[in-house]
């Protein structure tokens, strides 16, 4: 009885191993006929190449031509892959250290128009008071319709001191507004500000997401600790991204061992990877508000997805940006670089936000505080303080609260959680 199980086996096995070849055999003839199809086309771009040599009417450089189909290759993928000529390769490097010059704002190109992802705090474009989702018309007069992202960079980066003119549409207005920015140094402190605000509540501004950045957060954290922080705002917003693997290790500090952060999918295997928390997070449970809005990107939304999808605090604020793309850098052996788009990231619970952003938890629009009153002139302070018998009332709630609609919702939502916590409603 025996060999009569096996035959059918064996029947089997053989007939799978046929279709495997089959399948094998039509897979690699599918790859020959794209090869061929790829080589054919690589034929045109070198008649293109050798006409522009024999006829252009003045000489050529080669390197000036290769650079540029490289350019225009990489322009035809997706906004945020980009070749990299040496300077520029440099350029990123010392982005990602945290100092760099310019006028502090992160651009991609959306709809074909160079669009502000987000001025960065405490840079020359966010004193001036550019936002996100500015559209760049025209830098010192020259339209910027079909500029590449890497042109529009070098035309905005220069000597510090010096100035440069920005045109610009805002959204929801008619009118074409011109800034005239100084470039300066631009110095990125990944912690922007950390301490108490009132009632344990802690505040954290976080800018982006460098190499120090998650040693800087976890020192603010434990710091903040140590002075009693009771529940923690973690303020994202116009925060645009950075480095993976920094996004995954500041999630680390807001989540439990082995809690999945972010999977990227990409089409080579070694590029389908899953991120999980690799230790205990700091808070220890403390209640968590999370602020965002349209100016928060890519490893911003990384953290502020994994909060949500874990449900371990409340997401306020506006939609993020909507980057779920990791770019990785290749470098060339003459000192420049692709920085292509090598696969896309999904939240813990495998939500694509790629084009749609982080949806808070709770909506809460910006509005902007009313203007500051015209400073007054000697005169009336002497005589306003000669007026005055008693000390003025001192402000109920820090400057900040009265400024900034959204942060004051987020300490309400705190101050209503502790109440809660303390009746033993909540466990």
């Amino acid at each position: 009885m025996r060999p009569s199980r096996w035959v059918p086996a064996a029947v089997v096995l053989g007939l799978a191993l046929t279709a495997a070849s089959t399948a094998s055999l039509g897979a690699r003839r599918a790859a020959l006929s794209a090869n061929e199809e790829f080589y054919k086309e690589l034929e045109l771009f070198e008649n293109a190449l050798a006409i522009i040599q024999t006829d252009y009417v003045e000489e050529a450089e080669a390197k000036q031509l290769i650079y540029g189909a490289l350019k225009g290759m990489l322009a035809t993928l997706d906004p945020y892959s980009q070749f990299l000529d040496p300077d520029s390769y440099n350029e990123l490097k010392v982005d990602t250290e945290g100092e760099f010059g310019g006028l502090g704002i992160e651009i991609t190109i959306r709809d074909e128009l160079l669009t502000v992802i987000t001025p960065i705090d405490g840079t020359p474009a966010y004193e001036v008071g550019l936002r996100a989702k500015d559209r760049i018309v025209k830098i010192d007069g020259e339209l910027t319709r079909g500029l590449s992202l890497l042109d529009a960079v070098k035309k905005l980066r220069g000597r510090p001191g010096s100035q440069v003119r920005l045109t610009v549409l805002r959204e929801g207005e008619n009118e074409l507004k011109d800034f005239t920015i100084t470039r300066a140094v631009i110095k990125i402190e990944s912690v922007r500000d950390a301490k108490l605000l009132q009632n344990g509540i802690a505040y954290i501004r976080l800018s982006d997401f460098r190499e120090r950045t998650t040693e800087d957060l976890r020192g603010a954290i434990e710091r903040l600790k140590g002075e009693a922080m009771s529940s923690l705002v973690l303020d994202l917003r116009n925060n645009p991204g950075g480095l993976l693997d920094v996004a995954v290790s500041a999630s680390e500090l807001f989540l439990t061992r082995n809690d999945l952060i972010v999977t990227t999918k990409g089409r080579l295997r070694n590029q389908n990877l899953e991120f999980r928390a690799r230790g205990e997070g700091l808070l220890n449970g403390l209640p968590l508000v999370v602020l965002i809005n349209e100016g928060s990107a890519s490893a911003s939304e990384i953290l502020a997805g994994a909060i949500q999808d874990h449900h371990r605090g409340v997401i306020l604020g506006t939609t993020s940006h909507g980057k779920a793309s990791v770019q990785t850098v290749f470098p060339l052996k003459d000192g420049s670089a692709l920085r292509l788009t090598t696969s896309k990231y999904f939240t813990p619970a495998g939500r694509s936000i790629h084009g749609e952003g982080i949806q808070p938890d709770v909506v809460v629009p910006f509005v902007e505080p009313p203007e500051e009153p015209a400073a007054k002139n000697h005169a009336e302070e002497v005589f306003e303080q000669l007026a005055v018998e008693e000390p003025a009332a001192q402000p109920t709630e820090p400057l900040e609260l009265a400024r900034d609609n959204q942060l004051a919702r987020a300490v309400d939502l705190l101050k209503g959680l502790k109440v809660y916590q303390e009746r033993g409603t909540l466990q």
